[in-house]
């Protein structure tokens, strides 16, 4: 039995438009473990699923997210047919049926996160385990870890995962979060050895996934459910 996780990144990003619902169901459809978000807040408050600061590159609106109200960005479109999720609705969907990593995209979304993650666990049928708080803010992971010593927390690293191990214990995270461009057998020998889970993104050519499972890491997060 295959025991990496398969984690599908923004939904099916290489399938369907990024970080929309349908996105994310057809990323269940396709059997996926857990299902990699990014979120950012914006003006009025809510936690919005969407990838860039900037509306310009995924939607037919432009701007910065912070800045812009839920009235606002609900009535914009992705794709010409798509629309930004809240991330209550994206855990309404999923509920039951995998696990999801939310990665802290813009400032200030650590609490706002947390108090819906924690919400989900005391009032709905979530555990704990049932998610990963990731970033490359450490500022908003410290942010996280103070509002909640439960919350499973995962570093991102593109650059040096030595680096990424030492706020991993600083931070009590459950998992570092390499770049497949620094990936070693080493160094994912080193992250486990520092008690940590390995979870490599954005791996897509299937000769990559393969060379992943062999390096042992823990799991794959990867635009194309379909490839696992």
């Amino acid at each position: 039995m295959d025991s990496i996780l398969k984690i599908g990144h923004r939904g099916a990003k290489g399938l369907l438009a990024e970080n929309t619902l349908e996105s994310i169901q057809l990323a269940l459809d396709f059997g996926m473990d857990m299902i990699e978000i990014d979120v950012h807040k914006c003006s009025s408050g809510e936690i919005v699923v969407i990838h860039d600061f900037t509306l310009d590159r995924t939607t037919n609106g432009s701007g910065e997210i912070a800045t812009k109200s839920w009235e606002e960005l609900k009535k914009l479109e992705i794709s010409g047919r798509y629309k930004i999720p809240l991330l209550t609705e994206v855990l309404d969907l999923i509920e039951g049926k995998c696990t999801i990593n939310i990665e802290l995209k813009g400032s200030n979304t650590a609490v706002a996160t947390c108090k819906i993650v924690q919400d989900y666990i005391d009032s709905r049928n979530w555990n704990y385990s049932d998610f990963i708080i990731s970033s490359f803010q450490v500022n908003e992971l410290f942010k996280a870890r103070k509002f909640s010593e439960e919350i499973p927390i995962g570093v991102l690293s593109k650059a040096n995962i030595s680096e990424a191990i030492k706020i991993g214990k600083d931070l009590k995270a459950l998992a570092i979060h390499p770049s497949i461009g620094i990936v070693t057998q080493n160094n994912i020998k080193q992250t486990k050895n520092a008690g940590f889970k390995a979870i490599v993104w954005t791996v897509n050519e299937p000769d990559a996934i393969a060379r992943m499972k062999q390096c042992g890491v823990d799991g794959i997060i990867s635009d194309f459910p379909d490839r696992f």
